[in-house]
């Protein structure tokens, strides 16, 4: 199990990211459609700049939704894959077969 505040920490910056979401799209758009150099170019950069860092969503992690485990993680399910193959084990998602050879 993962500690408590590295959870809350990611809570934390999912909130501000879908809280800057609109404003970080729309300046990247206007720093894309200004010429190069240019002043307006300079204050969007620095607008983007000035945004929380916790705000970007290159810093968000995905974690297990049972143990918060940050590693190996499925898309699919939202699980980490040893918590994956015990609920597999135990017949607890439909359609996820064992592997055997």
């Amino acid at each position: 199990m993962a500690r408590k505040s590295l959870i809350q920490r990611e809570k934390k910056r999912r909130k501000l990211e879908q809280k800057y979401h609109l404003i970080r799209r729309s300046s990247k758009i206007n720093i894309s459609k200004a010429s190069s150099l240019s002043e307006e170019e300079k204050k969007m950069q620095q607008k983007l700049q000035s945004l929380p860092r916790n705000s970007a969503p290159t810093r968000l992690h995905r974690r297990c939704f049972l143990t918060g485990r940050p590693r190996a993680n499925y898309r699919d399910f939202g699980l980490s894959g040893h918590i994956l193959r015990e609920m597999v084990y135990a017949c607890l998602l439909p359609g996820a077969t064992r592997s055997s050879w």
